[in-house]
């Protein structure tokens, strides 16, 4: 099986878990427990948002068309602050002092922030003039009784969480999380609490990614790790296919003792990724059993996580409930030259700098995918496509979110 480019691979996980995607299980989330979870229903609004024509500013509601020509002079009837009703109707040539939040009264259309006034007694001069609409916002605006506030599939973020809050949704529908076995291969790796010989690496890929998945409102299963033994992986794997997902770090290369791939195949493995012409992670496996997601990653620490981030996420959020699988890529200058060879598209392990509106982006030099420490010091990846060789300080790139 040819070696396929990074955007094709996508491609290929995106329609091969599709074909055999069932519904999840939909059930419900506490507010507070929402955060991180697929919403399964529209969420709609319980009454109009703003549900007053409501001040953005602390300051006086107007009739806009008294401040025409300012400084106008207007008759202060009263006060307004928020959380209480408005008492007022306005009369040209009036105004109501209004607090941030508050409702505005009868007749006003804008409001003039209180430093363009001065004041004295009942007496408001204001010192600018004011288009209607301004600072005052109507009623409605924001959503309308019964429009959709939220969309079914949609990722709960904070955001999301406010708009929850906001229509009162103490309980949100969402998605049943998926559960991902995560299981790490090789006689090298033992596990984290145990003291490892000068040969043997702790296991710290299963724990990133089970980071990994919780992130996207998952939850992982970590299996014990499988040594370099048929019977061993074999049972392992069984035990990880009876999840919705199955995620094995290791033992996908072509060693003598990289045994992931033969005891796939005796199971009835569907292959449909073997490599991806990408550094790191090129010796990535995707397949299925039995319409069970597989990906075998490479050992190598940031190779396993970066694969999953570029591949595996995709199937998690299908499984999750999602329709569509983005990758959130923007462009900054480069802090310093840098060269590669072409051919691969490079995910490289980088840093923003420089204040707003002056982001730049400086790759971080390390001893390759195993060099965790230089890794964990990154907040994006440098994405160094495979059409092009080198770039100078000062040319734009493209980076994506860590």
């Amino acid at each position: 099986m040819k070696p396929l480019r990074f955007d094709e691979a996508r491609a290929v996980v995106f329609e091969r878990v599709r074909e055999t995607l069932r519904a999840p299980a939909v059930e419900t989330a506490p507010l507070a427990a929402a955060a991180g979870r697929v919403l399964a229903e529209d969420i709609f609004a319980d009454r109009d948002y703003p549900p007053f024509n409501r001040s953005a500013r602390d300051g006086f509601a107007v009739n806009a068309a008294d401040t025409a020509g300012a400084p106008a002079t207007l008759e202060c009837i009263g006060e307004t602050r928020a959380g209480e009703p408005s008492r007022f109707t306005l009369q040209r040539g009036q105004t109501v002092e209004i607090m941030t939040g508050a409702p505005g009264p009868a007749g006003a259309d804008a409001v003039v922030m209180v430093e363009h006034s001065s004041r004295e007694g009942k007496r408001v001069t204001l010192h600018r003039s004011i288009a209607p609409g301004r600072n005052l916002i109507a009623a409605g605006s924001e959503a309308k009784a019964g429009a959709v506030v939220l969309r079914k599939g949609a990722r709960i973020g904070y955001p999301q969480i406010a708009v929850l809050g906001s229509v009162g949704c103490v309980q949100a529908p969402v998605y049943k999380r998926p559960e991902v076995a995560v299981l790490s291969t090789g006689d090298e790796v033992i596990a984290v609490d145990e003291t490892p010989q000068s040969f043997q690496i702790r296991n710290s890929n299963a724990y990133s990614l089970a980071a990994q998945v919780a992130r996207r409102g998952a939850q992982a299963r970590i299996l014990p790790v499988a040594g370099d033994r048929l019977d061993e992986t074999r049972r392992l794997i069984e035990d990880g296919l009876a999840g919705d997902m199955l995620v094995l770090s290791g033992g996908v290369s072509m060693g003598k003792y990289d045994l992931v791939e033969q005891v796939l195949t005796e199971l009835g493995a569907e292959f449909f990724i073997t490599s991806v012409l990408i550094q790191p992670g090129k010796p990535l496996v995707f397949g299925r059993v039995a319409g069970t997601p597989i990906f075998g990653l490479p050992g190598n620490p940031i190779s396993t996580m970066v694969t999953f981030e570029l591949f595996a996420a995709i199937a998690l959020d299908l499984l999750a409930g999602k329709q569509d699988s983005e990758l959130p890529f923007f462009e900054a200058e480069l802090a310093a030259a840098f060269r590669h060879k072409p051919v691969l598209t490079r995910f490289l392990g980088a840093r923003l700098e420089g204040r707003y509106g002056e982001t730049r982006v400086r790759r971080i030099e390390g001893q390759g995918s195993g060099d965790v420490t230089s890794f964990a010091r990154a907040d994006c990846y440098l994405v160094a496509s495979d059409n092009r060789a080198s770039w100078q300080a000062g040319e734009r790139i493209a980076v994506m979110e860590l």
